[in-house]
């Protein structure tokens, strides 16, 4: 049967039909509109501009005399203070907290004991108490000896000439720094799966070189993260040795604020930014001790932040070109 040639000419002239499917290639796909997040996002720019405002036009923080105090010569003394007696307290604390951690784990119930008594009663008494009763330690211990116990003694030191205000608040961090820093690094001990210790002592190894070089690198992962947060802890807590003496970075600017009274604000945003700046930097390094740690242990090493603005604005330049393009 033949078919008539006008038929053909006829369905090829014949108009598209919108019913159709378009193809996947033109359909473009709508985000899912959110005017909740678009209404929270809108009131916590009004919030954040307004407090920006408020810090930079109120009279009352006085920011001239702020720039004049930020790098003065006391500042920047109690600064070194400050770091020196975080530096000093953050190792003593960790090589005792590592100390304690082992006791704790260890198979002697005397040891397990005495651990679990020392991390009970530092973690219950407050960081304050335990600087000044170092600090009037002298009262109950005039003379400090070594010798035989219970006998003669053989070396006799004057405890008043040894406790100085810089070994009293050392002194006094490391010990309560040590009581949670063991608990940090007991965590981290038990988050090592249990066949790691099985196939250390399947090996033969000994007990420290399985410790020092398969079940504490592994722990760090763990360790790592937390106890950070302690040694931020830390730095803030120099604040208070000010009380035993010892000008650090709040107690320079303590007393200077009691010399002159009408830049007490300003010395407290000193003393603010300072520690804000301490603190970031411990963060900083937290990142990258954590990133080499991670090694290993994920499919990819977390993005720096360098990483992160980079495929931010790829992906920014990637939208454009898309949204040019339609």
């Amino acid at each position: 049967m033949s078919e008539l040639p006008g038929a053909a000419v006829s369905l090829l002239s014949a108009p598209p039909d919108d019913t159709a499917p378009r193809p996947l290639a033109a359909q473009r796909v709508l985000p899912l509109r959110r005017p909740g997040r678009w209404i929270l996002t809108a009131i916590v720019l009004v919030l954040v501009a307004q407090i920006g405002h408020g810090l930079v036009t109120n009279p009352f923080y006085q920011w001239d005399r702020f720039a004049y105090w930020f790098l003065r010569p006391t500042i920047l003394d109690g600064l070194l203070i400050t770091l020196e007696v975080a530096a000093y307290s953050a190792v003593l604390g960790l090589l005792g907290g590592i100390l304690l951690a082992l006791a704790r784990l260890s198979r002697s119930p005397v040891l397990r004991a005495v651990s679990w008594t020392y991390v009970w009663l530092l973690r219950s008494v407050p960081l304050i108490v335990v600087l000044i009763f170092l600090y009037n330690f002298s009262a109950l211990y005039k003379t400090l000896s070594l010798g035989v116990p219970f006998g003669p003694a053989f070396l006799t030191f004057d405890e008043s000439r040894l406790a100085t205000d810089m070994a009293v608040a050392v002194v006094g961090l490391s010990l309560n720094e040590a009581a949670y820093a063991a608990e940090v690094v007991r965590g981290g001990i038990l988050s090592v799966d249990q066949g790691q210790h099985e196939a250390a002592a399947a090996l033969g190894l000994p007990k420290s070189y399985q410790f020092t070089k398969i079940v504490f690198p592994q722990a760090l992962r763990s360790i790592t993260p937390n106890y950070v947060n302690q040694l931020i802890g830390l730095i803030k807590g120099t604040s208070l040795v000010f009380y035993v003496s010892l000008l650090d970075l709040f107690g320079s600017a303590q007393t200077m604020g009691s010399t002159y009274p009408g830049d007490i604000v300003p010395l407290l945003l000193v003393v603010t930014v300072w520690y804000l700046i301490l603190t970031s930097v411990v963060s900083v390094v937290q990142f990258y001790v954590e990133r080499y740690y991670a090694r290993g242990a994920t499919r990819s090493l977390p993005p720096t932040p360098l990483q992160k603005l980079r495929t931010a604005l790829d992906d920014l330049r990637a939208r454009i070109r898309r949204e040019a393009a339609l």
